[in-house]
């Protein structure tokens, strides 16, 4: 106590010094028209700008919800194309299809939101590694997806991560369509330039060119049809000169992967042990 009190007395001018400086702004700004609409227009506009830079930082932490949802909105707008298209496509050949419209809805399918951890480029068998693992329900052969197309399969799984298995990697084997045409094959990445993968084993009576839009053909439980996966770049023969190899623009960039989605289709167990039992 002693020790504040020599402080204020050792600084009693500075503080009467302050403290009629201030009754002096209050009274220049209270009493004088001029000075006072001066003062009231300059407070308004640091507020506006406290308020304006507020927001700013408000608005960037508020980006990750904004894009998880917009990922979201994604997937189901990308879907509704697809069925959209399939109806029209239907609907010139038979009125009654009009019924299909609901049944193409993304109804059997649920999703689990994830973040990545981990992601290689540089290998010929990449991974990823997500922050959701068997306590969140996430299986292996699990579809993974972003909101620009399909990302992966899950491989493994621990109590809180698993380990994603990207097309850009050599034992990706994915079934796709060309989406204009309907005509299918399967993906794999060559293992060279991490933009590009290749749909092998089209048939060469196939209708395609480049431009083509590339989707997953739904002929799995893993993904459903229709989740983008990248646009023709190229038109090769294949190996053995009796189908085509077109290379594909990935539509995911995988070099800036951040949040994705695992996909599961109800009643995903019974299809794989009917596929099971078939291949015994």
């Amino acid at each position: 106590m002693r020790n504040l009190l020599d402080f204020l007395l050792r600084y009693s001018h500075c503080f009467l010094f302050v403290i009629l400086e201030v009754v002096c702004f209050v009274l220049l700004f209270r009493f004088n028209n001029y000075q006072g609409s001066v003062y009231f227009s300059s407070a308004n506009w640091l507020c506006g700008t406290v308020y304006e830079i507020s927001s700013s930082i408000t608005g960037y932490f508020h980006l990750k919800t904004v894009n998880d949802a917009l990922t979201d909105r994604n997937l189901d707008l990308e879907r509704e194309v697809s069925s959209l298209r399939a109806v029209v496509a239907e609907l010139t050949r038979d009125s009654s299809a009009v019924d299909s419209l609901q049944q193409a809805a993304l109804g059997d399918f649920w999703r689990i939101k994830a973040h990545v951890v981990n992601n290689t480029l540089d290998r010929a068998d990449n991974f990823i590694t997500i922050d959701k693992g068997r306590s969140d329900s996430v299986q292996a052969e699990m579809g993974v997806v972003c909101g620009n197309g399909v990302v992966g399969i899950v491989g493994k799984t621990t109590s809180h991560h698993a380990l994603v298995i990207s097309l850009l990697n050599s034992k990706s084997n994915i079934s796709c369509k060309i989406k204009s045409s309907g005509y299918f094959g399967y993906l794999r990445w060559d293992g060279t330039d991490v933009r590009y993968t290749y749909l092998h084993d089209v048939p060469r009576h196939a209708e395609c060119q480049k431009g083509d839009t590339i989707v997953t053909s739904g002929y799995s439980s893993i993904f459903p049809e229709g989740i983008m996966v990248g646009v023709v770049e190229d038109i090769e023969d294949s190996h053995d000169g009796l189908s085509y190899l077109l290379k594909v623009r990935l539509s995911t960039d995988f070099g800036r992967l951040d949040d994705v989605r695992v996909i599961a289709r109800e009643g995903m167990e019974e299809i794989e042990e009917l596929t099971k039992e078939y291949r015994k």
